[in-house]
């Protein structure tokens, strides 16, 4: 039964193809709006926790150097990330601070990396044996490296899977050696990372780029809190710290002044000297990452409650506006899909009308009332369904021209094909069902008589 009502239905359809479309299209509309909401709000969702899980989401970052302000202008009090102002020692006191879980060194220098038949221009990190519990690397092949080798200098590295690709593509570069400045390390293992800057770059212990770059200070030491909650207080508590070990007096300033770039320290009427030291919360490094150095640091001298902010907060706030766009977007495919029930509707009530002789007679020959109902409820959900599905192909193209051309990450997941599937025919159904009732109701006799 359901087969022959199915048959008739799509024959009826036909026969009015130009109608059948134009009561279709505010379906598809509907549906390419659903399908198109979740793959954005899906992907804008997966790429905030990604942004989290590669930056980690308790970290901060102690840079030597700092901004001051000159006149009207930022000026650099002493490089940021250059100066010689932070030691192994810093590293250690930070670590041993209450709350704190790792306090990583980091020496950074961008040179060549060479093979037998290969080299990149990259970025080579020198760190300790904690820097990598500190973010979200899945170490693919390989381990890294052990404090031992830190302890000793030894010329060992791990890199990113990128710069892998590159330098052996298609094979496992375990075990082999790459040249930086001139010295010979042996790779003992690559990860991946959702951070291509990280997953192009070469770790080392930071004691080995120390010595290959006759350096003894740190440009930067990376800390994690225990708890996301105590990261903004600990970064508090790191500016009395070193000021005390750098024997540094501010009388006129606060502890919050070397946070983030925008932690600006002046030498007013107090005495008071430039913290040689900045700290960065991850809201700050997220907000001016990519951006010209003065840009970065004259938006967050204007945004001071950004340094009291972590990247998990930050996430949440993005999460949030993601949430926001989809609700925008949820209430655009409702009405859109409540436009294209009305027309489904419409064209089912001009159906019963055109076809009420057909009724007639089909009851007449021994149709029951049910049968008449299911076969234009079928009429409907069809209509739905096949609307429904040129909406999919529709949504699935839109995501993809959103996700080319303004750069926004879509993910079309099976979960919102099958429901634009079921909203299509859901909506076929409450639209069509009155219709279907009202043909269902008709009287046999007056079905016949009706010209």
């Amino acid at each position: 039964m359901l087969r022959k009502s199915l048959k008739i239905a799509i024959a009826s359809l036909r026969k009015n193809k130009l109608r059948t479309g134009l009561a279709m299209l505010g379906m598809m509309i509907g549906v390419a709006a659903v399908l198109t909401m979740f793959a954005l709000g899906t992907g804008a969702q997966g790429n905030v926790s990604n942004e989290v899980r590669s930056a980690g989401t308790t970290l901060l970052f102690v840079r030597a150097g700092n901004y001051t302000r000159g006149g009207e202008e930022l000026k650099i009090a002493s490089g940021l990330g250059s100066a010689n102002t932070l030691t192994p020692g810093d590293a250690d006191a930070i670590r041993a601070m209450p709350g704190v879980a790792y306090a990583s060194p980091l020496v950074r220098a961008r040179t060549w990396v060479n093979t037998s038949s290969d080299k990149q221009f990259t970025q080579v990190y020198g760190v300790d044996a904690d820097y990598y519990k500190m973010y979200d690397w899945d170490m693919e092949k390989g381990r890294f490296f052990k404090s031992s080798a830190v302890d000793n200098a030894e010329n060992v590295a791990v890199i990113g899977s990128a710069l892998r690709d590159q330098l052996f593509p298609d094979e496992n570069p375990v075990g082999k050696q790459i040249e930086i400045h001139g010295t010979t390390f042996t790779v003992k293992g690559f990860f991946s990372s959702n951070d291509e800057d990280q997953a192009a770059m070469v770790v080392v212990p930071y004691t080995a780029l120390q010595k290959l770059l006759n350096v003894e200070s740190l440009n930067q030491v990376t800390v994690a809190a225990a708890q996301a909650g105590d990261a903004s207080q600990i970064a508090l508590d790191i500016v009395p710290l070193l000021r005390e070990r750098h024997s540094h007096t501010h009388q006129q300033t606060s502890a919050a002044g070397s946070l983030g770039l925008g932690g600006l320290q002046g030498s007013g009427a107090g005495g008071g000297v430039p913290d040689d030291f900045t700290v960065k919360t991850q809201a700050s490094e997220a907000l001016t990452k990519g951006l010209n150095t003065s840009v970065a640091a004259f938006i967050l001298a204007n945004m001071p409650q950004m340094d009291q902010v972590n990247l998990q907060e930050m996430s949440g706030t993005l999460s949030r506006a993601g949430q926001t766009m989809t609700a925008l977007l949820a209430a655009i495919a409702t009405i859109s899909l409540i436009v294209g029930g009305i027309g489904i509707m419409n064209i089912m009530l001009m159906s019963v009308t055109e076809r009420t002789r057909e009724i007639g007679i089909r009851r007449a020959v021994g149709a029951r009332s049910r049968d008449v109902l299911m076969q234009f409820l079928v009429e409907a959900v069809t209509l739905g369904i096949v609307g429904g599905a040129c909406g999919i192909l529709l949504g699935f193209l839109v995501s993809l021209l959103v996700t080319k051309v303004m750069q926004w990450p879509a993910d079309v997941s099976l979960n919102a094909v099958a429901l634009s599937f079921g909203v299509a025919a859901a909506t076929g159904v409450f639209f069509g069902f009155y219709p279907a009732r009202r043909a269902s109701k008709l009287n046999p006799i007056d079905a016949l008589r009706f010209e």
